[in-house]
């Protein structure tokens, strides 16, 4: 009877098994990548966009760097989102109207359909493109975290490529030279276990040190001056440091406090610091002893410049919020 009974049982097993399998849906197809519109009601398939007396302020999470769009005359603020232990491919940009209000929630990130963005750190505009530092890895199953500079299309927000650099972990800041050539900063540990370096990448992929050691000092802002220079700001001291593009220290300059994150560069050749540390802002002219003129800004982290609005943005990223500072 036990043999009658199991062989009953497996051809009902089986019988289920196979009526599951030929009413399961086909997986669905993956869907093109589409970038997030401003706040606004659809209806009946028209988008009908806020009046201009409506403000909203918020749509920041863990914001750490952002950039100026040329194009829209808009903040584009780079978010982290959860870390990649809590939710994978979480990273979004939001864009930012010049008063703090929100013109889009998630310009980049409204869906995540063919967007990989985990946890972007530095960005920058070039050429048409908006690179961000993200990274690959560090989830929960142990993955080894890989620093990956991702673009994005200016106009469209879709992805435009992309350059991994399997033996950097991750990297903060970044800047592009005009030819093309990324700078990117590993701020390494403060007992230098992890080395402080200034990483080069080549147009065509290529990762190399461009700098290592002192007189760097945790370096994070990183930025190319008008004369194509590499500048690079320190956390571990108050040094803003200017090299050539063939790593040869051409000048140190001092910053009015240390800790330094934000690093923005104007035609003229004043340079903005901002400490994520001390939380002030420095102001450095050609020639001049920097000056302190804004102060109390918590964990001001890596700033940009508003230039339709002639004012500093600076992200404070654990406070999923903007600082604004006019010029």
């Amino acid at each position: 009877m036990k043999t009658v009974f199991a062989a009953a049982l497996t051809t009902l097993l089986l019988a289920s098994t196979s009526a599951m399998a030929q009413q399961a849906p086909a997986p669905a197809a993956p869907q093109p990548f589409a970038a997030g519109t401003p706040l606004g009601v659809t209806a009946e398939g028209k988008f009908n966009p806020m009046s201009s007396n409506v403000k909203v302020y918020g749509a920041l999470v863990n914001a750490e760097s952002c950039s100026y769009d040329p194009t829209r005359n808009l903040i584009l603020a780079v978010n982290r989102g959860a870390g990649q232990k809590e939710a994978p491919n979480d990273g979004f940009v939001s864009l930012i109207n010049h008063d703090g209000s929100v013109h889009t929630s998630k310009w980049i990130g409204a869906t995540r359909n063919g967007l990989v963005l985990n946890q972007p750190f530095g960005s920058v505009v070039h050429a048409g493109k908006l690179y961000l530092a993200d990274s690959d890895g560090d989830t929960t199953d142990g993955a080894k975290r890989v620093s990956v500079i991702r673009m994005f299309n200016l106009k469209t927000g879709a992805p435009a490529g992309e350059i991994a650099s399997p033996d950097v972990a991750w990297l903060n800041d970044i800047a592009v030279a005009k030819d093309g050539t990324i700078y990117g900063s590993q701020t390494g540990s403060a007992d230098a276990q992890t080395p402080w370096r200034i990483y080069r990448i080549t147009p065509d992929g290529k990762t190399s040190v461009f700098l290592e050691g002192a007189p760097l000092s945790r370096p994070n802002g990183v930025a190319v001056d008008n004369d194509g220079n590499v500048v690079v700001v320190n956390i571990g001291d108050d040094s803003v440091l200017t090299f050539s593009p063939a790593a040869k220290l051409i000048k140190t300059e001092k910053a009015a406090q240390p800790g330094n994150d934000g690093l923005v560069i104007m035609p003229d050749g004043t340079k903005y610091v901002s400490s994520v540390v001390n939380g002030g802002v420095s102001r450095i002219r050609p020639g001049q002893p920097a000056q302190l003129i804004a102060t109390g800004i918590p964990s001001a982290a890596s700033m940009c410049l508003d230039v339709e609005a002639n004012q500093l943005v600076i992200p404070m990223n654990p406070n999923n919020s903007l600082a604004f500072v006019k010029l």
